[in-house]
């Protein structure tokens, strides 16, 4: 988890998995994507291969990239504990607890109930 938190922390390498998200690339499509050295984007790429955030396939002479987000998951799990429910979501729990009571509390008398209150 420390390595992909550390691979992540770079916004540069955020921006390759957001691109990697969408299709699969070489190495040099990416560069094409930065203002930076190639030879700093494979430093990137690197990392988030280490990380196991993306896979490389060799095709002949280029290095496709692909995003692996299964990594992301134990962090997301991590980070998720931290997060607190909004008071939304409890305040909509009571609100449906008090449409139902409303609901019950106007809801007609059954017939058996109502034959019983007129005989007596």
């Amino acid at each position: 988890m420390d390595e992909v938190a550390a691979a992540i922390a770079d916004p540069i390498r955020r921006s390759i998995l957001v691109m990697l998200r969408e299709e699969r690339l070489s190495a040099g499509q990416v560069a094409e994507r930065f203002a930076i050295s190639r030879p700093a984007v494979s430093r990137h790429l690197r990392v988030l291969r280490a990380s196991g955030l993306v896979r490389a396939e060799l095709a002949g002479r280029q290095r496709f990239y692909t995003l692996d987000p299964e990594p992301l998951a134990d962090l997301a799990t991590w980070l998720a504990a931290f997060g607190r429910p909004s008071g939304w979501e409890h305040r909509f729990d009571a609100l449906e607890t008090e449409v139902y009571r409303t609901r019950r509390e106007r809801r007609p008398a059954a017939p058996a109930q109502q034959t019983k209150e007129s005989t007596a």
